[in-house]
């Protein structure tokens, strides 16, 4: 158990953490949270790469550890029974997810029919990621202040075509490699 692991499941169980803060209304604490989520994940990818800590383990639970966050987060401050000053509106939660859901079943379906496969991020996913991020974390501030964001409709617009576009990307991909896997058989 490397201290770049140890360090991704502090991610994880921060999880709990900032939807019991969501749920409470301490936005401010949800917000702190997220942040050193986010310093968390930084660390644990320079800690691994600086002083070879890359594992297996690691490298299957730093995107399941990031998921878990974007997805808790975008449910949470989509929930309208809570007391919200800024709302994620449900489409762009229901997208965020689907997208997930997607990657998720097309990676098993590949790993199953053609053997183990690693997918490395586009830069559209990575757009796509830092988007989503930057949505959840206008958001936590906006409850957190109390105030509206102007442009806020515009980021959840731009998240939106991100993450369809990203996934898109990643389906053609995926049947690329059904294609090509198909031809050299």
């Amino acid at each position: 158990m490397t201290s770049a692991n140890q360090l991704t499941i502090l991610r994880m169980a921060f999880v709990p953490v900032f939807v019991l803060l969501v749920v409470y209304n301490y936005f401010g604490g949800a917000l702190a949270i997220f942040l050193l989520a986010g310093v968390t994940d930084l660390l644990d990818g320079l800690i691994a790469r600086r002083f070879g800590q890359k594992t297996p383990l690691g490298t299957f639970l730093d995107p399941i550890a990031d998921k878990l966050l974007l997805i808790s987060s975008f449910i949470m401050l989509s929930l309208t029974t809570l007391e919200l000053t800024v709302i994620i509106p449900l489409w762009l939660t229901i997208t965020v997810i689907g997208r997930d859901i997607l990657l998720v079943v097309s990676v098993v379906i590949i790993n199953l029919t053609m053997g183990r496969r690693l997918f490395s991020p586009s830069i559209v996913g990575k757009a796509t990621t830092a988007s989503q991020l930057l949505t959840v974390l206008v958001v936590l501030v906006a409850n957190y202040l109390k105030v509206t964001v102007p442009f806020l409709r515009l980021l959840l617009y731009l998240t939106f075509a991100l993450t369809v576009t990203s996934g898109l990307h990643y389906l053609a991909k995926g049947m690329k490699m059904f294609e090509y896997n198909r031809d050299e058989a």
